[in-house]
């Protein structure tokens, strides 16, 4: 990917959360949420952020809206044809682009003020950006609620008077409303559900391409991810472990946390026997991580270097095949199934 094609860079992204005892609140350790994570999106592009929970994807997206303040690392946002720093932004500058950068929540009946109409959540960030007039509000989520399949004229009613799958969308239509080129899609879908997941995909889908936007798409379901995203980056203990194209890493994973997350996908063909790998013991402590590779004492092609030396994010392949970066010792002599 050249930089001109690309929106947003992390780079070296941490968010280490301390752990505090005693009277006097001593730091005794921290939780690594987010442990030294790079990767590129590209504009107009849908980048899946996938793994099982606690593993940092919903961490990941809120340093880079600076919902939380990140512990190192860089997160560069192209604005006017280049990059800035948004973790050296001052409140003011924050502000301004936060214009850019959106997020849809995952609970549509949490994020919503039960105490607010239709109309006032989708036009109070239009109000806190500067349109004072109330008219030019109301046209604005007029045509909002138009665009996500909301009837304008249900605008003055509270939240409790609409399904979950309506709620999601009133969301969208307030993530929407100044006009930005990001939007964090955190778990948007997974508590919708399956017939709804599919018209909330396919109205994002839609709306991306009205409004040249850039996603970044937060799930722990592949189904879901497979039918969105463009690239794919496999999140293991607060570490990226996988990084490809959709369609690559569905057929030809190189990492077995990979491929245990393929096997778990349900088979649209019921003749198909599922075969899901059953990985051993639980998942690796962000607050006390095993050595080596964090995935090694779950991992059934683990040996003696993976206990000892923990593998980098290098790329398989040469310079004229697909971008595919694994983070595994034995990436290269391993026959991993996809789907």
């Amino acid at each position: 990917m050249t930089e001109n094609n690309t929106l947003l860079r992390v780079v070296n992204l941490k968010k280490y959360f301390p752990i505090q005892k005693g009277l006097f609140k001593k730091t005794v350790g921290y939780v690594k949420a987010v442990d030294d994570v790079s990767f590129n999106i590209g504009i107009g592009e849908t980048f899946g952020l996938v793994g099982e929970s606690g593993c940092g994807k919903t961490t990941t997206g809120r340093c880079i809206l600076r919902a939380i303040e990140p512990t190192e690392g860089e997160i560069l946002f192209k604005l006017a044809d280049s990059f800035i720093n948004v973790t050296e932004l001052s409140g003011g500058g924050m502000k301004n682009l936060r214009k850019e950068m959106q997020l849809i929540f995952q609970d549509p009946y949490s994020s919503l003020n039960p105490r607010m109409t239709i109309l006032d959540i989708v036009a109070e960030p239009l109000l806190v950006n500067g349109m004072k007039k109330s008219f030019e509000r109301k046209e604005l989520v007029k045509g909002l609620l138009e665009k996500v399949g909301i009837r304008p004229e249900y605008m003055n009613r509270y939240p409790h008077a609409f399904s979950g799958g309506q709620r999601q969308r009133i969301c969208i239509a307030r993530a929407l409303a100044l006009n930005p080129k990001f939007v964090v899609c955190d778990e948007s879908v997974s508590a919708l559900d399956v017939s709804i997941q599919a018209q909330i995909l396919n109205l994002l889908q839609d709306l991306q391409e009205e409004f040249k936007l850039t996603y970044l798409f937060i799930a722990h379901d592949l189904s879901v991810v497979e039918h969105i995203s463009d690239r794919v980056g496999v999140m293991y203990v607060g570490k990226i472990v996988e990084i490809t194209e959709t369609e690559e890493l569905f057929k030809n994973p190189f990492h077995p946390y990979t491929e245990a997350l393929m096997s778990a996908v349900p088979k649209t063909d019921p003749d198909m026997k599922s075969q899901p790998i059953l990985l051993k013991g639980e998942v690796a402590d962000p607050s006390n991580p095993p050595g080596g590779c964090s995935f090694h004492p779950r991992c059934n092609y683990a040996q003696d270097i993976c206990r000892i030396s923990e593998p980098e994010l290098i790329r398989i392949g040469d310079e004229n095949s697909t971008e595919h970066y694994v983070a595994c010792h034995f990436a290269k002599e391993l026959s991993l199934k996809g789907i």
